[in-house]
């Protein structure tokens, strides 16, 4: 086992200044949800000029792609994120994602290729629009995880936790509108914010609840008939999140019983689900992380923001770990976009990526492992 992990790590090393100019190209041209044609053109382009079977636009999705090497069981899925946050680019380190599933891919395929190589096979799978939009949650929809035995992925952050805690969230848009002339659908709006305002200081420390008005009217001089707000609701577990709905919704109702208006919710954005964690994963990373030098790390934190990951962890036994990266800056800001692309970020990638490759090493090889795991991920969903 040991010398298929020293193998996977000298391939990704081989490859490092290939990996950091495709991730650097990623970084330098940011694109949004769905947006991101020229990550994906550059990814695939690259893992299929490294030996890889590329699928584009995979199951109908135009930014999405699989790659694989190998064949049989166990399947172990890397994935890749590349998609940016509007105007301020690569603020969450998503090139770095990218870099770092491809690594992990690169290292795994020449484990396959050695001759003491463990039945298996390798999937790097590219899943956009992480951010907004929810690409992960269409890859499960039509079918991609379904030959799938575990996934994982690593998130540049401000500091290191092997099993971060994110939340179920959900987002509503709510749109009140007048049932006759004198009816102010903005006094509606505004009683709505006020009362869910108020009713903050009664949840729970784990959930939150926060919104905007998005239409107020048109004009000073014309009673608006129509009014639109948009809240995020999230909670520790997805029953939190829709206990703290269902409160939110009788907000939004006796605002439009009080103003004569008429309400109507709905859920435009997809709900991204709180994280569920494989432990037996999760130690197996912690260990081989470690074998690598790295001593700084939290076992778990809570975050309090979501990803999409949270929905693949529920169908596959998955890990999201988190590495630090900079001195200290908060993602979603142009500090911690600062330092996303520089040679430090690009080496903690890489040394995170290789543990990637070195835990998929220990479930190919590893005698009963993948039963465990799979067996405490069933444990857990019921």
């Amino acid at each position: 086992m040991a010398q298929l992990k020293a193998i996977a790590s000298a391939k990704i090393d081989s490859f490092k200044q290939d990996l950091i100019a495709v991730s650097s190209d990623i970084w330098k041209k940011p694109e949004v949800a769905y947006e991101e044609h020229e990550a994906h053109q550059n990814l695939t382009n690259f893992l299929e000029k490294k030996g890889f079977t590329v699928e584009r636009s995979y199951t109908g999705i135009e930014t999405a792609f699989r790659a694989t090497f190998g064949s049989g069981r166990p399947n172990v899925c890397v994935i890749c994120e590349y998609d940016a946050l509007p105007e301020i680019g690569h603020a969450c380190g998503h090139n770095l994602i990218a870099e770092a599933g491809v690594a992990a891919g690169l290292g795994l395929k020449a484990v396959l290729e050695s001759s003491d190589a463990p039945k298996g096979m390798v999937t790097v799978l590219g899943t956009p629009a992480e951010e907004s939009g929810g690409g992960k949650i269409d890859l499960l929809g039509n079918g991609a995880f379904d030959e799938i035995d575990i996934s994982m992925m690593i998130h540049p952050a401000p500091y290191s936790i092997l099993k971060p805690i994110f939340v179920k969230r959900m987002h509503l848009k709510i749109k009140f509108a007048s049932k006759t002339s004198q009816d102010n659908a903005l006094d509606a709006a505004i009683l709505a914010y006020t009362s869910i305002s108020h009713m903050r200081q009664q949840i729970k420390t784990t959930c939150s609840i926060h919104g905007i008005i998005v239409d107020g009217g048109c004009h000073p001089n014309l009673v608006p008939d129509k009014s639109v707000m948009e809240y995020e609701i999230r909670g520790l577990t997805t029953s939190d999140a829709h206990a703290l709905y269902k409160r939110a919704r009788t907000c939004f109702e006796a605002a439009a019983n009080a103003t004569g208006c008429q309400v109507i919710m709905d859920n435009p954005c997809k709900s991204y689900d709180d994280l569920n964690c494989n432990s037996i994963l999760a130690d197996l990373y912690l260990r081989n992380v470690r074998d690598l030098g790295v001593v700084d790390i939290q076992e778990t934190k809570f975050e309090n923001g979501s990803t999409d990951m949270g929905n693949v962890s529920y169908a596959v036994p998955s890990i999201h770990p988190m590495y630090k990266i900079g001195n200290g800056e908060m993602y979603h800001t142009r500090d911690f976009k600062s330092v996303t692309n520089i040679p430090e970020a690009h080496s903690t990638t890489l040394q995170w990526a290789k543990a990637m490759a070195h835990t998929c090493v220990d479930v190919m090889t590893g005698e009963g492992i993948l039963d465990k795991i799979k067996q405490m991920h069933t444990y857990h969903n019921n």
